[in-house]
């Protein structure tokens, strides 16, 4: 059983996104090719962003430290602060840090696109 320690690598990470040119680093957590849950935690420092980048099928945000606006190309937008969850709609998005933050975002990965990253085509 692999234990993490999301508070540590939360700070850990958002030490990376201030020194990075980006503004923020990122780590999975768990997942990879033989897994379709995938969690990922994502440092992200004051005023940076994620452009806008289609939804998986399905996800989840949830907000470790800070404060974050997701903004959905359908207009709607919503705001979470430290402690708040939310489904992320499949609909293309953009994440910003309204202030530094630390996020975990976990996506489901179906198997058979599992499968088909395991048997790259002939």
């Amino acid at each position: 059983m692999q234990t993490v320690s999301l508070s540590d690598l939360g700070a850990q990470l958002l030490t990376e996104a201030r020194q990075s040119r980006a503004g923020r680093a990122a780590r999975t957590i768990h997942g990879g090719r033989d897994h379709t849950l995938r969690q990922t935690l994502i440092a992200m420092a004051s005023g940076q962003h994620l452009g806008e980048h289609d939804s998986p099928e399905e996800a989840t945000l949830q907000v470790l430290t800070g404060h974050v606006r997701l903004h959905f190309s359908d207009r709607r937008v919503w705001v979470g602060h430290s402690g708040q969850h939310v489904v992320i709609p499949q609909v293309r998005h953009d994440l910003t840090a309204l202030e530094d933050a630390v996020v975990l975002l976990t996506t489901i990965v179906h198997p058979h696109e599992v499968a088909d990253r395991s048997h790259p085509p002939t």
